[in-house]
């Protein structure tokens, strides 16, 4: 009988733990010699979606990684903000 309350508590709090939402930035990055320039769409963990600076954060060494420069984060949106954005980030839409 405790095992069985066990795992009906165990069930009740974690269906109460709500779902994480996914997270997305907007960005402007560049590249020197010669310069470059991209907008691009990356998704964040949740713990980067307060700000701004949380977001660049996250995004900047990414981008280094691959040889550009976090410029700015323009915006922070959820899920239902990426159709608007995927044309206008071509080939950096969710590519980092």
């Amino acid at each position: 009988m405790k095992k069985r309350l066990f795992y009906i508590a165990t069930a009740l709090i974690l269906s109460a733990v709500p779902a994480q939402a996914e997270c997305y930035v907007d960005y402007k990055a560049k590249k020197d010699r010669p310069l470059k320039l991209h907008y691009g769409v990356m998704q964040v963990p949740d713990n980067a979606c307060g700000s701004r600076r949380a977001a660049a954060a996250a995004i900047a060494p990414r981008l280094a990684s691959a040889g550009w420069t976090l410029l700015s984060v323009v915006s922070i949106f959820d899920r239902d903000g990426l159709a608007k954005r995927k044309k206008s980030a071509g080939s950096y839409f969710l590519r980092f």
